[in-house]
């Protein structure tokens, strides 16, 4: 096959009788596979297995830093059945058992991502050699998307390296760097990116030989054997322990593993292709698709249309506490960009260095980075306790208490201390950034970036802007947050912003319910159970009680009586409780008990006897439908920009349970009539804070969504 601009792959044979097939889609940053190139590899391989003069073949990717990212996801949007996904899935299974079958040694050279249908191609081939960059990840993580892998995948991986392995990497869709699946099996050879096709023909040529088999020790020989049923059975356990029935793609995942291991190779393809399907049309699986294409979409964005950002070269970060540390840490291991940290006292600048320390440590137990690597970026954190050094810093990071004579004061600083084009963010969480901005001589370089705890965990950053807040600023801002590995939603200054607004009357009504004598662990595993990764009195353990003792008062002079919230707060922080951080809350951290335990004696505290009495269902309806009432608030008050931007900003920001879609697309699963009956129901049953939004009204009367599909 010649070389042809449009085609996404392409076949150069060598001298050797080597080919080299070059797969490079067009117009695309990323390789990914389409059902539209079914005619164009047909015709390779048509060639392919004609010429007889081949002595082996090598896939590698035209692409600088990728393989194959995965099939494309557009693909099962476009299917109206599971009969349509059953086909798209032996289309390729058809095409991988083609390229398996070849007689000649076919070999997969990685660089960059293999994750998806891009691993069950390298799974296909006889050999994978891999680069030793960092950029080389292996992985399946279908499991996200709600799916199984649909071509091969379950059936493959399995015989490469182990049931037990595969099931792991299949249920978690963890990723995996070249060193660890070379360690594994799933590698054969890792060279450095400089020679990797030279490697992978030098393979080639070695021929044809044997499918390897896993290696196990004798323990995972018999659990693998004849203990199978005990392996599945348990595998089960642990994934449901976190999903709690939510994921119907554990389940297939495992089923289908099985049914091949025990029927064979066929009758697990075809029962691959089938789950596949059915998993493909499962609502679970749409809203968590919705949420890839939301999440790709919001990342190619400026925020600022037409507005190029600034290049951010240096940071400064002001505050040494455990946000200044953790905004110092993404900063410098994301973005790559070197952080001066201003703190009161030498005591603070030493807890950010020993925090950043403490988390890059593990990346070189784990060897991640190596330990010039680890030494390189603590080097790129230096302290001081007055403003030296800020002078050449293109974004100061402002990570206080909530003060707003502080900040306003910060400002100040910056302003003085720092470049005529320095940007001010604030990593306020509950003050408008209107009233910080009020004094400063910039304004317009004064905009909110909200980080959420612990910062190199979350993956959401709040970008708030107040009227004056330029448009370089804000683009400057978003492809800061991006380097630094976040997802940004841009949203309009007001109390509370987006994600603290919505989650205050759930972690009120929650606090309602405790008071009215619902235990503790039976609130705390309803919502667990319902989709959130933890529950709300945990939550507000971690939090911070002193933290919500502080916002709620905020929120309700700024928004009104709907936020005021139990009087509990006091009582809890007359008793010294400040939750996870004074490691006394709710819960016990004395460490004297395995697991996580209430401490019963925060009952006498807040004056109660507890004595579970509402269904969940109930409990679930009272939380739920105020934070999903807010989220409609703040669309109708032009906080948020779009209800894609709002069910973002609650997965990515609390967790808001991912396969029910975000608030607004849960709405719609719901019917915005049904959210406004109960919501009226509440209303009248427990008072007008359950009064719905005008916006839940009107559409509710005319039958609209907030999503068209």
């Amino acid at each position: 096959m010649e070389q042809n601009q449009k085609s996404a792959f392409s076949l150069d044979v060598r001298d050797n009788g080597i080919g080299i097939i070059t797969i490079d889609v067009p117009g695309e940053s990323m390789n990914t596979l389409k059902s539209t190139f079914a005619d164009e590899v047909a015709k390779l391989m048509e060639t392919i297995e004609s010429n007889r003069d081949l002595k082996g073949l090598v896939f590698i990717s035209g692409k600088p830093s990728s393989f194959v990212a995965g099939a494309d996801i557009r693909m099962i949007n476009e299917c109206e059945t599971a009969a349509d996904a059953e086909s798209l899935a032996r289309q390729g299974q058809a095409l991988f058992d083609r390229i398996e079958a070849l007689k000649i040694p076919v070999v997969a050279a990685i660089h960059g991502p293999a994750l998806g249908g891009g691993l069950e191609l390298a799974l296909a081939c006889h050999v994978r050699v891999v680069s030793d960059s960092p950029k080389t990840v292996l992985g399946l993580p279908e499991v996200q998307l709600g799916l199984l892998p649909g071509s091969g995948g379950t059936q493959r991986l399995p015989r490469l390296v182990g049931v037990q392995q595969a099931l792991t990497l299949m249920l978690t869709g963890k990723q995996l760097r070249a060193k660890q699946a070379l360690k594994m099996g799933l590698a054969d050879e890792m060279v450095p990116q400089s020679i990797l096709l030279e490697a992978a023909v030098e393979q080639a040529l070695k021929g044809k030989r044997k499918a390897k088999k896993p290696k196990l020790n004798l323990f995972s020989k018999v659990l693998e054997g004849p203990l199978s049923s005990i392996l599945y059975k348990k595998a089960r356990e642990q994934a449901q322990k976190k999903a709690h029935g939510n994921y119907p793609a554990i389940d297939k995942i495992i089923d289908t593993v099985a049914q091949g291991m025990n029927k064979g190779m066929k009758a697990g393809l075809a029962y691959e292709a089938k789950q596949f399907g059915e998993l493909a049309m499962s609502d679970v699986s749409y809203q968590l698709r919705n949420i890839f294409f939301a999440t790709t979409e919001i990342k190619k964005e400026t925020g600022a249309d037409g507005v190029k950002p600034e290049a951010v070269k240096k940071a400064g970060v002001l505050g040494g506490g455990l946000m200044g540390g953790g905004i110092a840490h993404v900063t410098i291991s994301k973005a790559k960009v070197p952080v001066r940290l201003k703190d009161i006292n030498q005591e603070g600048i030493k807890n950010a260095l020993a925090y950043h320390h403490k988390l890059l440590l593990p990346k070189v137990k784990r060897k991640i980075i190596r330990p010039t690597e680890l030494q390189q970026q603590m080097l790129m954190l230096t302290g001081t306790v007055d403003y030296s050094g800020f002078k050449d810093t293109d974004i100061v990071i402002e990570a206080v208490f909530e003060d707003l004579d502080l900040k306003q004061k910060m400002v100040a600083d910056i302003e003085k201390n720092a470049a005529e084009h320095t940007i001010f963010a604030t990593n306020t969480s509950s003050l408008p950034i209107t009233q910080i901005a009020a004094k400063a001589a910039r304004p317009e370089q004064v905009i909110g970036l909200h980080y959420f705890s612990p910062v190199e965990k979350m993956p959401l950053a709040e970008i708030i802007t107040h009227e004056g807040t330029s448009k370089e600023t804000i683009a400057t801002t978003v492809e800061f947050a991006k380097r630094q590995g976040k997802t940004p939603v841009v949203v309009k200054d007001g109390a509370g912003f987006y994600v603290n607004r919505i989650l205050a009357p759930y972690m009120n009504e929650a606090a309602r319910l405790l008071l009215a004598g619902e235990p503790i662990e039976v609130l705390d595993k309803t919502f667990v159970k319902f989709g959130f990764p933890v529950g709300p009195i945990t939550l507000l353990d971690e939090v911070g009680i002193d933290v919500a003792g502080k916002v709620a008062p905020i929120l309700t002079d700024a928004l009104g009586e709907r936020f005021r919230a139990p009087n509990a707060f006091n009582k809890l922080l007359d008793d010294g409780r400040k939750g996870r951080k004074s490691k006394k809350g709710f819960y016990l951290y004395d460490g004297k008990k395995k697991g996580k335990h209430v401490d019963s004696s925060v009952y006498q505290v807040i004056g109660i006897s507890p004595s579970a009495s509402l269904a969940a269902d109930e409990m679930i309806e009272r939380c739920v439908l105020p934070m999903l009432n807010e989220a409609a608030w703040c669309l109708q008050d032009d906080i948020i920009r779009s209800p894609r931007d709002g069910d973002i900003g609650a997965i990515f920001g609390i967790g808001f349970p991912p396969f029910r879609g975000g608030p607004f697309r849960y709405m719609d699963s719901l019917g915005i009539a049904n959210v406004v009956a109960r919501l009226q129901h509440y209303a009248e049953k427990e008072g007008d804070r359950f009064k719905p939004c005008d916006l839940l009204i009107e559409m509710a009367a005319e039958n609209k969504q907030f999503y068209s599909k």
